[in-house]
């Protein structure tokens, strides 16, 4: 497969898959819904629960308090992690500041709903939080899409993605179906409707494909829309012709102006009703960029990314959450679940003429060099000296930003996104099996400087005891507690930094000390470092 823009969205949906809802959460989180400890679920997702049930009774009724209830012991917390919109542009953390409204409760003054708030920051700690409020014009709705959450439900996710006894491109035991097998003219429904549009898709006939299944899309005619704009490029992302098309569908008379963000500067709108016969879909214009309209949640229009993934051979049905894998090949036996990281695997570097091959272990890299070269190359170089060869490679390892071989800058890829999406334990059995504690990722972080994103209580003095240190900076001159100030870490968190011995009269390379982040990002709840004496 060349490298195209689906592409790189097929990559960050595979990390996504392997690191953001590891094969040990979906089993912890499993574990606990089936024993009946839906909030014991959420911890093990990383799900943040912040209501009582005692206080939603207080606040909405008894009546609607019961009837949550009575659906929070099937709520899969770790199915919903695996479905929830991504921030996008080849990253794999959630998308921030979203509200997504997964069930709507009571009627009148007293109604509620279950939500799920996203971070709010992109880098920060991914840990969304399950709330019950009212229903506002910033919950975007989830509640026709109980597959994506509810364990009762997940099997629906059949039936939503193509119809009929198998999903698209697959036969219900999940093996792919033959050339052959796939429609060669236009299909009525079902599957075959959704491989006829999506290889028409795929090949840049975008007007057929959205032909196929009754939307007339147009390119041409509006010297508004940025030049750039054609097939092609529409082409390259994820959409699913079939999905919009049954979207219209459910409403009657025509929807209202359907916004669908396919990517940032690249959306379409759908206008349907009136005198048309055929609902019209084309890019938006510049101007209509002001006056949004109702924007369809990703679900709703984008192709599943698993279905892509195995397409593509980048994953195996074995390798889908389980609830997923069950649903989309019903023949098939019960999926494992994703796969955990490879071990690392040696790298050949060019050293002093010779080729020597390099891994990380030993608590640093290991490469075939002596003590005694070891203590000769950790010395400053002379004026004008340069560090070459292995050693070379262990200063970058352990400065970050610089070059790597591909191996070792993707074995540390793997490593910091274990860090990023709070896989505490996989951080570490990864040191105590050797990982050097002070490798750094491209932003010359150490694991100090993302404690914020995991378990500080576990992971803290396991770092301070290696020898990491708390002034050490990142590339814009941060130290751990400003990262952690500044990219939403608890407070919790904070104050252990602090107590540890963090300064807190620091600027970053811009000139922002913890004070003005402080203030600048809201953050009332650390008002008490405001008057820590500097130090």
């Amino acid at each position: 497969m060349t490298w195209t823009p689906l592409r790189a969205d097929l990559v960050a949906a595979l990390r996504i898959r392997r690191h953001a809802v590891p094969r040990s959460v979906i089993e912890k989180a499993t574990e606990r819904r089936l024993a009946g400890d839906w909030r014991g679920a959420c911890a093990a997702a990383n799900l943040d629960v912040a209501f009582e049930l005692d206080d939603v009774a207080d606040r909405f009724g008894a009546e609607l308090a019961s009837r949550l209830a009575d659906d929070l012991p099937h709520f899969a917390p770790d199915l919903l992690r695996w479905h929830l919109p991504r921030a996008g542009g080849g990253q794999t953390t959630i998308a921030p500041r979203q509200v997504l409204g997964l069930a709507r409760y009571g009627g009148g003054a007293r109604a509620a709903a279950l939500q799920v708030v996203t971070p709010r920051h992109v880098h920060g700690p991914q840990r969304p939080r399950l709330v019950v409020l009212p229903w506002s014009e910033e919950t975007r709705d989830w509640t026709s899409a109980p597959h994506m959450f509810d364990a009762r439900r997940s099997g629906d996710l059949l039936k939503y993605c193509g119809g009929g006894d198998r999903a698209p491109f697959f036969h219900p035991d999940g093996t792919p179906l033959a050339p052959e097998e796939l429609p060669a003219s236009p299909p009525e429904g079902g599957p075959a409707l959704h491989e006829w549009a999506v290889l028409a898709y795929e090949r840049g006939d975008v007007e057929a494909a959205f032909d196929a299944v009754g939307i007339d899309f147009d390119l041409t005619g509006d010297e508004r829309y940025p030049r750039w704009l054609n097939a092609a490029t529409y082409a390259s992302a994820p959409v699913a012709p079939a999905l919009l098309a049954r979207e219209i569908a459910r409403h009657p008379g025509g929807p209202p102006p359907l916004w669908v963000a396919v990517r940032p500067y690249q959306e379409l709108v759908v206008r349907a009703g009136g005198k048309r016969t055929r609902p019209l879909l084309r890019p938006v214009s510049r101007g209509e960029r002001a006056k949004r309209a109702v924007e369809l949640p990703e679900h709703r229009w984008r192709r599943l990314p698993d279905l892509d993934l195995l397409r593509a051979g980048m994953a195996t049905p074995d390798e889908l959450h389980p609830l997923v894998a069950a649903a989309l090949f019903p023949a098939r036996p019960p999926a494992s679940g994703p796969p955990g990281m490879a071990p690392p695997a040696p790298t050949r570097v060019r050293c002093g003429g010779e080729w020597h091959e390099v891994m990380p272990g030993g608590l640093g890299l290991l490469m075939p060099h002596t003590a005694e070269e070891r203590r000769s190359e950790a010395a400053p170089p002379a004026p004008g000296g340069r560090v070459q060869g292995c050693f070379a490679v262990q200063r970058m390892w352990r400065r970050g930003g610089g070059w790597l071989p591909r191996s070792l800058r993707e074995y540390r890829r793997e490593v910091f996104l274990c860090v990023q999406h709070g896989d505490t334990e996989a951080v570490l059995r990864l040191l105590d099996e050797g990982l050097d504690p002070f490798v750094r990722d491209g932003r010359r972080r150490t694991l100090l400087h993302q404690i914020h994103l995991m378990d500080h209580e576990a992971l803290l003095p396991r770092l301070l005891g290696a020898g990491l240190g708390l002034e050490d900076v990142d590339h814009e001159k941060r130290t751990p507690l400003h990262v952690a100030v500044g990219e939403s870490g608890s407070p919790e968190v904070v104050r252990a930094l602090v107590e540890a011995g963090a300064r807190t009269g620091v600027r970053d390379s811009h000139g922002r000390s913890l004070q003005k982040m402080i203030k600048g990002y809201g953050r009332t709840e650390l008002e008490w470092l405001r008057d820590e004496p500097k130090r």
